[in-house]
Protein backbone atom coordinates (compact mmCIF):
# COMPACT_ATOMS: atom_id res chain seq x y z
CA UNK A 1 0.00 0.00 0.00
CA UNK A 2 2.80 2.70 0.98
CA UNK A 3 4.97 2.00 -2.12
CA UNK A 4 1.33 2.37 -4.24
CA UNK A 5 0.85 5.74 -2.82
CA UNK A 6 4.81 6.83 -2.97
CA UNK A 7 4.87 5.63 -6.78
CA UNK A 8 1.41 7.96 -7.77
CA UNK A 9 2.69 10.77 -5.53
CA UNK A 10 6.06 10.89 -7.33
CA UNK A 11 4.55 10.48 -10.68
CA UNK A 12 2.08 13.21 -10.01
CA UNK A 13 5.17 15.95 -8.62
CA UNK A 14 7.60 14.48 -11.64
CA UNK A 15 6.39 16.11 -14.59
CA UNK A 16 8.33 18.24 -17.04
CA UNK A 17 6.29 21.42 -15.06
CA UNK A 18 7.44 21.36 -12.00
CA UNK A 19 10.80 19.96 -13.05
CA UNK A 20 10.52 23.44 -15.06
CA UNK A 21 10.21 25.60 -12.21
CA UNK A 22 12.81 24.46 -9.79
CA UNK A 23 14.93 24.75 -12.89
CA UNK A 24 14.38 28.06 -13.22
CA UNK A 25 14.17 28.83 -9.58
CA UNK A 26 17.84 27.55 -8.76
CA UNK A 27 19.00 29.77 -11.73
CA UNK A 28 16.94 32.86 -11.01
CA UNK A 29 18.74 35.89 -9.15
CA UNK A 30 15.86 35.50 -6.46
CA UNK A 31 17.69 31.92 -5.37
CA UNK A 32 20.48 33.79 -3.97
CA UNK A 33 18.24 34.86 -0.82
CA UNK A 34 18.09 30.91 -0.27
CA UNK A 35 21.79 30.09 0.14
CA UNK A 36 22.32 30.92 3.39
CA UNK A 37 19.21 29.04 4.81
CA UNK A 38 20.17 26.25 2.65
CA UNK A 39 23.67 26.39 3.88
CA UNK A 40 23.24 26.68 8.00
CA UNK A 41 20.12 23.90 7.36
CA UNK A 42 22.37 21.23 5.73
CA UNK A 43 25.27 22.59 8.30
CA UNK A 44 27.78 22.68 5.35
CA UNK A 45 31.41 23.58 6.19
CA UNK A 46 31.61 26.70 4.32
CA UNK A 47 35.57 27.22 5.29
CA UNK A 48 36.54 24.61 2.92
CA UNK A 49 34.91 25.88 -0.31
CA UNK A 50 36.58 27.88 -2.97
CA UNK A 51 34.62 31.17 -2.76
CA UNK A 52 32.72 33.08 0.08
CA UNK A 53 29.03 32.18 0.59
CA UNK A 54 28.09 35.85 -0.61
CA UNK A 55 30.11 35.65 -4.30
CA UNK A 56 27.59 32.56 -5.48
CA UNK A 57 24.93 34.65 -7.44
CA UNK A 58 22.07 31.62 -7.59
CA UNK A 59 21.58 28.48 -5.78
CA UNK A 60 22.48 26.72 -8.71
CA UNK A 61 25.90 28.21 -7.88
CA UNK A 62 25.68 27.25 -4.96
CA UNK A 63 25.03 23.55 -5.82
CA UNK A 64 27.77 23.22 -8.03
CA UNK A 65 30.02 24.83 -5.67
CA UNK A 66 34.10 24.00 -6.02
CA UNK A 67 36.43 23.31 -2.98
CA UNK A 68 39.47 24.53 -2.32
CA UNK A 69 42.82 22.82 -3.58
CA UNK A 70 43.22 20.70 -0.07
CA UNK A 71 40.53 20.02 0.72
CA UNK A 72 39.95 16.66 -0.54
CA UNK A 73 43.31 15.42 -0.70
CA UNK A 74 43.81 12.57 -3.05
CA UNK A 75 45.37 8.86 -1.63
CA UNK A 76 48.95 8.95 -3.64
CA UNK A 77 48.92 5.03 -3.13
CA UNK A 78 49.83 4.16 -6.68
CA UNK A 79 47.46 1.09 -6.33
CA UNK A 80 44.68 2.78 -4.40
CA UNK A 81 41.08 3.31 -5.84
CA UNK A 82 39.43 6.28 -4.38
CA UNK A 83 36.11 7.60 -3.94
CA UNK A 84 34.86 9.48 -6.73
CA UNK A 85 32.27 11.43 -4.29
CA UNK A 86 31.74 13.20 -1.01
CA UNK A 87 28.80 10.52 -0.29
CA UNK A 88 27.05 7.98 1.92
CA UNK A 89 27.86 4.36 0.61
CA UNK A 90 24.78 3.13 0.85
CA UNK A 91 25.83 -0.91 0.04
CA UNK A 92 28.48 -2.72 -1.58
CA UNK A 93 28.19 -6.58 -3.34
CA UNK A 94 28.71 -8.95 -6.06
CA UNK A 95 26.70 -8.78 -9.63
CA UNK A 96 25.63 -12.29 -9.90
CA UNK A 97 25.69 -15.09 -12.84
CA UNK A 98 22.45 -12.96 -14.05
CA UNK A 99 24.09 -9.95 -14.20
CA UNK A 100 21.52 -8.60 -11.73
CA UNK A 101 22.96 -6.22 -8.03
CA UNK A 102 20.50 -6.44 -4.92
CA UNK A 103 20.15 -3.18 -3.16
CA UNK A 104 17.98 -3.07 -0.70
CA UNK A 105 16.40 -6.21 -1.05
CA UNK A 106 15.41 -5.08 -4.54
CA UNK A 107 17.33 -6.81 -7.69
CA UNK A 108 18.25 -4.17 -10.13
CA UNK A 109 19.34 -5.51 -13.81
CA UNK A 110 23.08 -4.49 -15.21
CA UNK A 111 22.19 -5.23 -18.74
CA UNK A 112 19.17 -2.61 -18.78
CA UNK A 113 21.41 -0.03 -15.82
CA UNK A 114 24.45 -0.19 -18.84
CA UNK A 115 21.51 -0.42 -22.04
CA UNK A 116 22.78 -3.79 -23.27
CA UNK A 117 23.43 -7.21 -22.25
CA UNK A 118 27.07 -6.98 -23.81
CA UNK A 119 28.01 -4.11 -21.96
CA UNK A 120 26.79 -5.83 -18.72
CA UNK A 121 28.72 -9.33 -19.55
CA UNK A 122 32.18 -8.09 -18.83
CA UNK A 123 30.45 -7.03 -14.93
CA UNK A 124 29.50 -10.34 -13.98
CA UNK A 125 30.67 -11.63 -10.88
CA UNK A 126 32.10 -8.50 -10.08
CA UNK A 127 32.00 -5.53 -7.09
CA UNK A 128 29.36 -2.86 -7.15
CA UNK A 129 29.48 0.08 -4.90
CA UNK A 130 26.10 2.37 -4.67
CA UNK A 131 27.41 6.41 -3.15
CA UNK A 132 24.53 8.48 -2.49
CA UNK A 133 24.55 11.76 -2.67
CA UNK A 134 22.21 14.13 -0.19
CA UNK A 135 21.36 17.79 -1.25
CA UNK A 136 24.17 18.86 1.89
CA UNK A 137 27.02 17.48 -0.33
CA UNK A 138 29.97 17.88 -2.44
CA UNK A 139 28.46 17.85 -6.25
CA UNK A 140 31.39 17.42 -8.38
CA UNK A 141 32.37 14.11 -9.72
CA UNK A 142 36.01 13.12 -9.61
CA UNK A 143 37.65 9.66 -10.96
CA UNK A 144 38.42 6.76 -8.64
CA UNK A 145 41.46 5.73 -11.06
CA UNK A 146 44.16 6.76 -13.31
CA UNK A 147 43.20 5.38 -16.74
CA UNK A 148 41.66 6.36 -20.25
CA UNK A 149 38.67 6.76 -20.97
CA UNK A 150 36.93 3.95 -23.40
CA UNK A 151 33.15 5.21 -24.09
CA UNK A 152 30.95 7.54 -22.89
CA UNK A 153 26.99 7.15 -23.15
CA UNK A 154 23.47 8.70 -21.65
CA UNK A 155 20.11 6.37 -21.03
CA UNK A 156 17.19 7.13 -19.45
CA UNK A 157 14.78 10.16 -19.16
CA UNK A 158 12.80 11.32 -16.19
CA UNK A 159 14.43 10.58 -12.75
CA UNK A 160 12.46 9.87 -9.58
CA UNK A 161 14.49 10.19 -6.13
CA UNK A 162 17.31 7.46 -5.34
CA UNK A 163 17.11 8.62 -1.40
CA UNK A 164 16.43 5.69 1.13
CA UNK A 165 12.34 6.20 0.46
CA UNK A 166 13.52 5.86 -3.12
CA UNK A 167 15.21 2.83 -2.89
CA UNK A 168 12.49 1.28 -0.69
CA UNK A 169 9.61 2.02 -2.41
CA UNK A 170 10.41 3.27 -6.54
CA UNK A 171 10.50 1.37 -9.48
CA UNK A 172 14.15 0.34 -10.81
CA UNK A 173 15.45 3.71 -10.15
CA UNK A 174 19.33 2.74 -9.92
CA UNK A 175 18.29 1.18 -13.68
CA UNK A 176 16.00 3.47 -15.49
CA UNK A 177 16.86 7.26 -13.96
CA UNK A 178 18.38 9.26 -16.67
CA UNK A 179 22.33 8.28 -15.88
CA UNK A 180 25.78 9.03 -17.88
CA UNK A 181 28.04 6.35 -17.81
CA UNK A 182 31.72 6.78 -18.15
CA UNK A 183 33.29 3.19 -19.11
CA UNK A 184 37.23 3.28 -18.11
CA UNK A 185 39.86 1.23 -19.13
CA UNK A 186 42.75 1.71 -16.04
CA UNK A 187 45.47 -1.18 -14.94
CA UNK A 188 42.90 -3.76 -13.03
CA UNK A 189 40.42 -4.01 -16.03
CA UNK A 190 37.78 -1.96 -16.73
CA UNK A 191 35.55 0.30 -14.84
CA UNK A 192 31.54 1.67 -15.57
CA UNK A 193 30.99 4.72 -13.51
CA UNK A 194 26.92 5.30 -13.63
CA UNK A 195 26.14 8.66 -12.60
CA UNK A 196 22.37 8.67 -11.74
CA UNK A 197 20.09 12.28 -11.98
CA UNK A 198 17.72 12.99 -8.94
CA UNK A 199 14.49 13.44 -8.85
CA UNK A 200 13.19 16.54 -10.79
CA UNK A 201 16.17 17.40 -12.60
CA UNK A 202 18.23 15.68 -15.34
CA UNK A 203 21.40 17.40 -14.70
CA UNK A 204 24.84 15.76 -14.91
CA UNK A 205 27.36 17.80 -16.90
CA UNK A 206 30.87 16.77 -18.11
CA UNK A 207 33.45 18.94 -17.43
CA UNK A 208 36.50 16.35 -18.66
CA UNK A 209 36.84 16.53 -22.25
CA UNK A 210 40.49 14.52 -22.76
CA UNK A 211 41.13 10.47 -23.39
CA UNK A 212 43.15 10.02 -20.35
CA UNK A 213 42.16 10.69 -16.93
CA UNK A 214 44.12 10.97 -13.36
CA UNK A 215 43.41 9.55 -9.93
CA UNK A 216 40.76 12.39 -8.79
CA UNK A 217 40.83 14.78 -11.78
CA UNK A 218 37.14 15.88 -11.72
CA UNK A 219 34.81 14.33 -14.49
CA UNK A 220 31.41 15.78 -13.61
CA UNK A 221 28.67 17.54 -11.74
CA UNK A 222 25.16 17.52 -10.29
CA UNK A 223 23.15 19.98 -10.20
CA UNK A 224 21.64 18.30 -6.90
CA UNK A 225 21.84 15.41 -4.65
CA UNK A 226 22.14 12.09 -6.27
CA UNK A 227 23.58 8.26 -6.94
CA UNK A 228 27.24 7.32 -8.81
CA UNK A 229 27.57 3.46 -9.06
CA UNK A 230 30.94 1.81 -9.44
CA UNK A 231 30.85 -1.18 -11.46
CA UNK A 232 34.47 -3.53 -11.43
CA UNK A 233 35.27 -6.44 -13.42
CA UNK A 234 35.67 -9.97 -11.31
CA UNK A 235 38.89 -10.27 -9.70
CA UNK A 236 39.76 -5.99 -10.68
CA UNK A 237 39.16 -4.49 -7.27
CA UNK A 238 39.77 -5.12 -3.61
CA UNK A 239 37.53 -3.54 -1.37
CA UNK A 240 39.33 -1.79 1.77
CA UNK A 241 38.74 -4.48 5.00
CA UNK A 242 37.43 -0.82 6.61
CA UNK A 243 34.85 0.06 4.33
CA UNK A 244 31.61 -0.83 5.02
CA UNK A 245 27.99 0.35 4.24
CA UNK A 246 26.32 2.44 5.04
CA UNK A 247 29.13 5.12 6.08
CA UNK A 248 30.10 8.23 4.68
CA UNK A 249 33.16 8.99 2.41
CA UNK A 250 35.00 11.71 0.66
CA UNK A 251 36.31 12.53 -2.53
CA UNK A 252 40.09 11.22 -2.87
CA UNK A 253 39.77 8.74 0.02
CA UNK A 254 40.63 5.31 -0.23
CA UNK A 255 38.21 2.74 -1.23
CA UNK A 256 39.86 -0.21 -2.05
CA UNK A 257 43.02 -1.53 -4.60
CA UNK A 258 43.70 -2.74 -8.09
CA UNK A 259 44.13 -6.33 -7.58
Amino acid sequence: MKQSIYRAMIELTNGRFTSSLLYKFARSKLSRFAIAPFSKTYRINESEIENELSSFATLHEFFIRKLKLDARPIDVDEDSIVSPVDAVIEDIGLVDNDRKITVKEKDYSIAEMLGGDEEAEKYKGGTFMILYLSPSHYHRIHSPVTGKVKRQWTLGKKSYPVNKWGLAFGKDTLSKNYRKISEVQFDGGELAIVKVGAMFVNSIERTHVNETLQKGEEMAYFSFGSTVILLFQKDAFQLLPSIQAPAPVKVGECIGHIV
